[in-house]
């Protein structure tokens, strides 16, 4: 990986990227040479918040270049940020990318000065699985995939493998990317409980339920526990941001992307973003029905989607475990946990404070879609705002369930029931 001073920073455009790519071989001769330069397509596709993403294609070869920003591009140079996000979603693809080689698109190039990475352009039928869901595709690989991903780079990279040493060194590298953890305190776990000016929701339908939200102070005393740990426990390298938005996927490939808020941080952070935004999918499924098609039986595969994806995340963490349990990990040294019985119990606690986390991380990802300052499309594009508003109402209210009461439930199962139950109020 390329490292390089901070000093010549500029924004790329279709031109001047071509002459960026004739000067940066890992680029150059992924496109085939100076013969194919006159034959390249560049489209700019960043649909995002933070960045510009360029797709270039010759007829030898193709990739993609992702640009940081100084500022949040969906809100403009009045809100500053570093682009050294770019360095820390480099570090993230490149660290998962040797972890779970089959779900993370590798990097090419990356260029520090320049906030450039050059990696592997995901060709259609790829598609942001959000796109997916609002299209109701069903995608049979979708739960092995994504649990695959997040059990391997989650293990591999907390002190269940790890020694103290190793850790506290990644740890500290991570550190820096504060000011990207800083934006996901304020709009996660701050501004959905207060009065800020750059929140939003489905005006005047939900006024009152955003209201609810910030007058209710059983749900101001969880998100703060959560809050808390967010900040205090580096427990894993997580993607940081593991919304729909963030999976690109065919029926048969399922892609991870965009790892910028990479960090050491709970575990239940990316699970609980991950399935909290399929609970959103699966309440916005109402808003997308027609008289043809109602969308029941797709709702029911994203709730079995949702349940396969945490007991298959269980089975093959624990199974890593199992695995390595004679390893460098010195969290559950095995001449102190030194039998079956025991080893068992420490993990079975494991699993269930950690499944407690992501209910409570994914009701707080769900939250902020609906009240916070950054939507999800599921929702979005429903044109009818009474509608909609009736879709997130009830996502909400399950949300909010979850966050308050997480700790009552056992199983994923009773998590699924609770989503049918809030689905038909």
């Amino acid at each position: 990986m390329e490292s390089a001073d901070n000093g010549g920073f500029h924004p790329l455009d279709e031109k001047s990227l071509v002459e960026y790519i004739k000067s940066t071989p890992p680029l150059f001769t992924r496109l085939g040479g100076q013969a194919e330069l006159d034959h390249l397509t560049i489209k700019e596709v960043g649909d995002g918040n933070l960045n510009f993403v360029y797709i270039v294609t010759s007829p030898k070869g193709s990739f993609v270049a992702k640009q940081a920003l100084p500022y949040i591009r969906c809100v403009g140079d009045s809100w500053p940020m570093t682009r050294e996000r770019a360095y820390f979603e480099a570090r993230t693809l490149t660290e998962h990318g040797r972890l779970c080689p089959e779900h993370v698109p590798e990097v090419y190039h990356f260029d520090r000065s320049m906030s450039l990475i050059g990696m592997r352009y995901l060709e259609p039928p790829h598609i942001i699985l959000r796109k997916g869901l609002i299209a109701g595709i069903e995608y049979p690989l979708l739960a092995q995939h994504m649990s695959d991903y997040i059990a391997k780079t989650l293990f591999f990279t907390s002190l269940l493998y790890h020694t103290t040493s190793d850790h506290k060194k990644a740890v500290a590298e991570f550190c820096g990317n504060v000011e990207m953890c800083r934006l996901t305190e304020q709009v996660v776990f701050t501004d959905p409980y207060r009065v800020s000016n750059i929140n939003r929701w489905t005006s005047p339908y939900l006024d009152q339920d955003a209201k609810s939200v910030r007058e209710d102070d059983e749900l101001k005393f969880q998100i703060a526990e959560l809050k808390s740990m967010f900040c205090e426990r580096a427990q894993a390298l997580i993607h940081g941001d593991l919304h729909t938005g963030s999976v690109m996927v065919t029926t048969d490939s399922t892609q991870v992307i965009d790892p910028e808020f990479g960090f050491y941080a709970p575990m239940g952070f990316d699970i609980g973003a991950f399935l909290g935004n399929l609970i959103l999918a699966y309440f916005s499924q109402d808003g997308h029905a027609t008289e043809t098609n109602d969308r029941k039986a797709y709702k029911e595969w994203i709730l079995n989607t949702i349940e396969e994806t945490w007991r298959l995340f269980e089975y093959k963490f624990c199974s890593l475990w199992d695995l390595h349990k004679n390893g460098n990990g010195e969290v559950y040294p095995l001449d102190v946990y030194n039998n079956a019985e025991l080893l068992r119990t420490a993990q079975k606690k494991y699993m269930n404070n950690l499944f407690h986390d992501s209910l409570g991380f994914g009701a707080a990802k769900m939250i902020r879609r609906i009240v916070g300052i950054a939507h999800v499309e599921d929702f979005e594009s429903i044109k009818d705002e009474s509608r909609r508003a009736s879709c997130e109402r009830r996502a909400l209210n399950v949300a909010k369930l979850l966050l308050k009461e997480r700790r009552k439930f056992d199983t994923i199962g009773q998590v699924i029931s609770a989503i049918k139950e809030g689905s038909v109020q």
